[in-house]
């Protein structure tokens, strides 16, 4: 089987926002709150980081164990990295995960302004240029014949989906609005075309929305 390019666990508003407006060091989402956005995860049992016991069981919690099966690569965009533009002024930024990132994985990200590799314990990150299927082949080559999960933001989502890139997609619907940022979609139902759908409601308040390439 080939590899495939997933997309996993993107949050979005109801009004289709993976974050909202003003980014910054100290607000990554912008003006949007994670700990709301996030609840979902944020409050299952296998949450990576976890500070406490307990946590809650069920499809969210499936949903979050299975982040890492099977995954070989990430690509993201440069603001899910740094809320920096432009050329890089400082390169003792090394993202906002701390010592042990989440994603185990070589991670590239999509930047007009290369930089550096570095490795943060078992996450190298790579700063690459191009358009998707450029910076999908690095990721093919270096994800070691397992699949390539399409970390986000919702703009560098938006362009694999308009390069018909994306095999699989499972995003979490939000209960709230945001009413500006960053969108992946005005409606999940402008992907139907090209995906089939299932749509999943969780007692956590979220809906989990899964695509697969028809």
């Amino acid at each position: 089987m080939s590899q495939l390019v997933r997309v996993q666990n993107f949050t979005v508003s109801r009004d289709g926002y993976g974050a909202g407006e003003g980014q910054s060091l100290e607000r990554p989402f912008g003006h949007a709150d994670p700990g709301v956005l996030m609840s979902w995860a944020l409050a299952t049992a296998g949450f990576p980081n976890r500070s406490g016991p307990g946590g809650s069981r069920g499809l969210d919690d499936h949903f979050i164990r299975d982040f890492s099966h099977g995954i070989g690569a990430e690509i993201m965009g440069r603001n899910k990295f740094s809320p920096h533009r432009g050329p890089w002024q400082d390169l003792e930024w090394q993202g906002w995960w701390g010592d042990e990132p989440p994603f185990h994985t070589p991670v590239f990200v999509m930047t007009h302004h290369e930089r550096p590799s570095f490795t943060l314990s078992d996450t190298t990150f790579h700063f690459v240029a191009g358009d998707p299927a450029t910076v999908l082949e690095k990721a093919r080559a270096a994800a070691g014949g397992l699949d390539v999960r399409l970390g986000g933001g919702a703009s560098v989502i938006r362009q694999f989906l308009d390069a018909d890139l994306v095999d699989t997609m499972h995003v979490a619907v939000a209960p709230l609005e945001l009413g500006g940022g960053s969108r992946l979609w005005t409606s999940p139902d402008e992907l139907l075309d090209r995906f089939h759908r299932d749509v999943v409601p969780s007692p956590s308040g979220v809906v989990h929305h899964l695509f697969w390439r028809r």
